[in-house]
């Protein structure tokens, strides 16, 4: 179990510098810059792992291909083969590459907040989620797709793309709808509960199938995130971790700092060495602190020794 610093769209020196300052040993990307309209290609990928290890870091997981590699797929729609062949390419161009985990989502129309300027402690702005502002939203795909559909929808995606990834040693980390409500913009969210991560791992069994574990969602759902931790954990289903949190649930609640949230997250990182958790921790959304950058340095900053002061603390007294 370990600390990095993620959600980094480029991994320029300051961001690198600022890596290596905090003590982590790694790095995540979130979509990252790369050219390519269709897939990512093997040169390009590998210059962004190489990248990160002339600092002495190790490129940990991209998280997340652009949302228009794949749209077809996640909706059904014609071009949806096509799309496939091409996330598998980058499979295999991210395992050419040296990069251990692709995370993805089942988002087609994004993470939704209904305010990004929400006070939270001592005035710091987070974002925040009310189903009562949002329950009326105007279709985003131009029709209902629903939970019946997404789920063919994934089951026909996974099926062609684990083998793949089997194959090129690269694990596949799901990420749970943001919110987790039943639907948002005529789309059904599939991915907002336990039973469907369940039943998503049980679809294709395989090692290299997994999640990608946001904390802060698991929170938005409701009690029961230590149990889902240790369940999928114990299993090998974790391979990373959000290590966020929020105040509330759905349909309302707004994001928040550290140890303020529904969360017990000293029991969390207690369970997750107790289950032999051996991935990566990053934060996430974190709060916009007073006179803070874009990326939100101070904010991660805190969060990142937070979360490192945490897992030092449980690995030396248990």
């Amino acid at each position: 179990m370990r600390v990095a610093i993620g959600q980094l769209r480029e991994l320029d020196e300051g961001i690198l510098r600022f890596a290596q300052q905090l003590g982590v040993e790694g790095v995540q990307v979130n979509t990252p810059k790369l050219p390519g309209e269709k897939r990512w290609e093997f040169m390009d990928l590998l210059r962004l792992r190489m990248h990160a290890a002339d600092y002495g870091l190790r490129l940990e997981a991209i998280e997340n291909v652009p949302i228009s590699f794949y749209d077809k797929a996640m909706l059904g729609l014609p071009g949806r083969d096509e799309q496939i062949e091409n996330y598998q390419e980058t499979i295999r161009n991210i395992g050419r590459a040296g990069i251990p985990i692709l995370g993805y989502h089942w988002i087609p129309n994004s993470v939704w907040r209904t305010s990004r300027t929400t006070p939270g402690r001592g005035g710091a702005s987070v974002t925040s989620f009310d189903m009562e502002l949002a329950k009326n939203a105007p279709l985003t795909h131009g029709r209902v797709f629903t939970a019946e559909e997404m789920w063919a929808n994934y089951e026909y995606f996974i099926r062609a793309v684990v083998p793949v990834a089997e194959e090129a040693g690269v694990k596949l980390a799901l990420h749970p709808d943001d919110p987790p409500v039943e639907s948002l913009g005529g789309i059904a969210r599939i991915f907002r509960d336990f039973e469907g991560f369940r039943r998503a791992m049980e679809l294709v069994p395989s090692p290299n199938s997994g999640l990608d574990f946001c904390m802060g969602c698991w929170s938005e759902m409701g009690p029961g995130v230590i149990d889902a931790i240790e369940y999928f954990a114990s299993r090998g289903k974790i391979f990373y971790i959000h290590f966020r949190d929020v105040q509330g649930m759905v349909p309302r609640f707004q994001e928040c700092f550290l140890g303020e949230g529904n969360v017990d997250v000293v029991e969390a990182i207690r369970t997750l060495k107790r289950v032999g958790f051996t991935g990566f921790l990053i934060d996430d959304h974190v709060p916009r602190m007073v006179d803070d950058t874009p990326w939100g340095h101070r904010g991660r900053a805190y969060a990142t020794g937070y979360i490192m002061g945490l897992v030092n603390a449980v690995k030396k007294l248990g």
